[in-house]
């Protein structure tokens, strides 16, 4: 497989009639709109964290763990 460094691949646009780099623009827009389209879709929703970590709060009185947390704010 050939490699071609950025340099290369812009002398080679260089070289096109303006038309085709035109073209070439229009086409390089749509990959990377297309790339950024999907890096925006999450991999995994927030639903999926649902219950994680309910064991820690067993046993626990919230609304007592919630009082004791307001008043070590100092206020």
């Amino acid at each position: 497989m050939i490699q071609h460094t950025y340099e290369d691949l812009l002398n080679q646009a260089r070289l096109l009639p303006p038309d085709e780099q035109l073209q070439l623009l229009e086409d390089l827009a749509s990959i990377i709109r297309q790339q950024v389209k999907s890096a925006r879709r999450p991999k995994h929703s927030i639903k999926e964290f649902r219950g994680l970590g309910k064991e820690l709060w067993q046993g626990i009185d919230v609304e007592k763990y919630i009082e004791e947390e307001h008043n070590s704010w100092g206020g």
